[in-house]
């Protein structure tokens, strides 16, 4: 097993027992960057130490020893299908988990919520308010999902994709904001950690936009005009604009061409071979944020990214990404393959090991902090980069399917030049010295 894997399945073990970094280090009577770098598998502990550590962590000598030189790991990915009415998400489901049972996955897939308590009697009609009902809906999604992820870490294969038809956040579509906002509060949640939950959103474009022959009304559920479906199609996708990995298959091309672009970008996703990033960056001028904050379909997003000690090939880096007072917290590590692709791995880790990797901060780099705007334009996803040094100029983002994919920019972006191979706007040399306006 490589370092990294098995750094993961240390990091689970932690995990599962409820423990911080620091408590394990004092436990074994070393310090918690010790803890760190074996998880981030920058090194890995002695036969002693494993044999404690199979003692902390309530499981066998054996087993540890068994995973540090095998692959046995569950790989689980948890991602969403969601889209507008009669946008073909039945279809894609058994496409989905057909051609990715078929390429070595176990395929989950979580039923959508509203069709099981429609189904079973259940109406949003016969509630004192849609506020309860989408209560119950919240709470009986949220409850499946945790079961899936459950049952995914004692299944026998490694590589797990869970399918969710639609997410938590989906019920924003059908509340008010502020309705939607008091609902997760008075469930101990927050539309941050319900939204960043999930590993990837894929939304499949109604039919009632661009191809309103195809739009019918054959489903037990679907109500909407062809104007209520594209009203609601454009709801779901503000609901879910923000997430850092959301990605729209639209109606430019016939159905069975829209679901080979839905597999080929859930294949992408899942690194089928590798997780290839490929996006451009451009400088821009300092954009309206009072207009940006009026467009539907955008979110802003705090930033706090940390850059850690790393080896020459390998970037580290920790990042707090929320609004208010509700943020997610990631550790990620990048390896460059060239200017427009790199290997990137990231994943969520808890507040405390947040607070623990700050203690392996590069102290050459400063901390970068930023306001991102994330918009969804045209079915492109764009991010826009406020910095607090800069009061001209900003850095726009925008991820593509390939190297020659075409970009379409808003009017209201103003294009000052592409920096995609300038290194001195790469993040981690802005952390060294950031560039003048």
């Amino acid at each position: 097993m490589k370092n990294i894997d098995f750094g993961n399945y240390l990091y689970k073990l932690r995990k599962q027992n409820h423990y911080t970094q620091k408590y394990v280090a004092y436990e074994l009577g070393i310090s918690d960057k010790t803890v760190s770098k074996w998880e981030t598998g920058n090194s890995k502990p002695d036969l002693d130490t494993l044999r404690l550590l199979s003692v902390l962590y309530h499981t066998s000598f054996e087993e540890i020893i068994s995973c540090s030189s095998s692959t046995n790991l569950p790989n689980i990915h948890k991602i969403v299908l969601t889209g507008g009415p009669c946008a073909g998400k039945t279809t894609a489901l058994n496409h989905i988990e057909q051609y990715f049972s078929k390429r070595g996955y176990t395929v989950l897939l979580v039923s959508e919520t509203a069709t099981e308590l429609t189904s079973s009697g259940l109406f949003p009609t016969i509630c004192n308010s849609n506020y309860d009902y989408q209560r119950t809906q919240i709470m009986m999604q949220k409850e499946k999902e945790k079961i899936y992820e459950d049952a995914a870490k004692h299944l026998k294969n490694t590589n797990i994709l869970i399918v969710c038809d639609r997410g938590v956040i989906d019920n924003k579509a059908y509340m008010k904001n502020i309705e939607f906002k008091r609902l997760l509060s008075d469930l101990g949640t927050n539309e941050v950690l319900e939204r960043d939950s999930y590993d990837a959103i894929f939304h499949l474009v109604s039919t009632a936009k661009g191809r309103e022959k195809e739009y019918n009304l054959n489903h037990a559920v679907r109500s909407e005009t062809i104007q209520e479906a594209k009203d609601l199609d454009d709801k779901i996708i503000a609901a879910w604009t923000g997430h850092p990995y959301f990605r729209i298959i639209d109606n430019s091309l016939d159905f069975e061409n829209k679901l080979k672009q839905l597999l080929l970008e859930i294949s992408s996703f899942l690194g089928e071979p590798e997780p290839f990033e490929i996006e451009r960056k451009y400088i821009i001028k300092y954009p309206d944020i009072s207009y940006l904050e009026s467009l539907p379909f955008c979110n802003k997003v705090n930033i706090i990214q940390t850059y850690l000690k790393s080896t020459h090939d390998i970037e580290r880096r920790i990042r707090c990404r929320g609004v208010e007072d509700n943020f997610v917290y990631y550790l990620t590590e990048k390896r460059k393959i060239s200017n427009l692709k790199r290997i990137e791995v990231e994943r969520r880790i808890s507040k405390d090991d947040y607070l623990s990797f700050l203690l392996e901060s590069d102290n050459s780099l400063r901390t970068i902090i930023k306001t991102r705007y994330c918009l969804m334009i045209h079915n492109q996803y764009y991010e826009i980069d406020i910095y607090p040094e800069w009061s001209k100029q900003a850095i726009l983002e925008v991820e593509l399917r390939d190297e020659n994919e075409s970009i379409y920019f808003p009017d209201f972006i103003n294009i000052i030049k592409e920096v995609t191979d300038d290194d001195s706007y790469k993040n981690y040399n802005m952390a060294k010295s950031m560039p003048k306006e």
